[in-house]
């Protein structure tokens, strides 16, 4: 049991690094690099707990054997089969491949060092993906805090 604890503390400290990221860093650097190193600290929470989630499903019987070299996108679409009723994880589940779809595309970074800054992330093809600003990063940890604390509500 302690092993299980220790690894969903691993998400709640990405939930701190981003915190720190947000509070200090961004608040006083105000670059684009910071607002992606912030969502990626806030992915790596996701896949931290989607990864406890797999394992609660593998020790309950409702998965078998699961693969965890498989890519994310396939893990979201395990977890979607599992609890298709749960509006908010599956919420969660979409707004993870929405901040996946940042990471992938092309960045811009707007008013740098302001207080406006704004991370554009632009797919292959020119179209605009997100433009997301400091307030964004706030909601967005909000929301990561919240999916954290449904998966722990499920899983004990």
């Amino acid at each position: 049991m302690l092993e299980d604890e220790e690894r969903g503390n691993d998400s709640r400290e990405e939930l701190k690094r981003a915190d720190h990221l947000i509070y200090v860093s961004l608040k006083y650097t105000r670059t684009g690099d910071v607002i992606l190193s912030v969502i990626t600290r806030l992915m790596n929470a996701i896949e931290l707990t989607m990864d406890e989630m797999l394992k609660w499903f593998e020790a309950k019987k409702k998965l078998k054997q699961v693969d965890y070299s498989k890519p994310y996108r396939i893990k979201v679409e395990w977890i979607r089969n599992k609890l298709k009723k749960d509006k908010a994880v599956n919420d969660m589940l979409d707004f993870y491949l929405f901040m996946l779809r940042i990471m992938k595309g092309e960045h811009d970074a707007k008013d740098e060092f302001r207080k406006g800054l704004r991370l554009i992330s632009i797919d292959d093809k020119g179209g605009l993906i997100a433009e997301v600003n400091m307030d964004d990063v706030k909601e967005y940890y909000k929301r990561t805090e919240k999916f954290i604390e449904r998966v722990e509500e499920i899983i004990k």
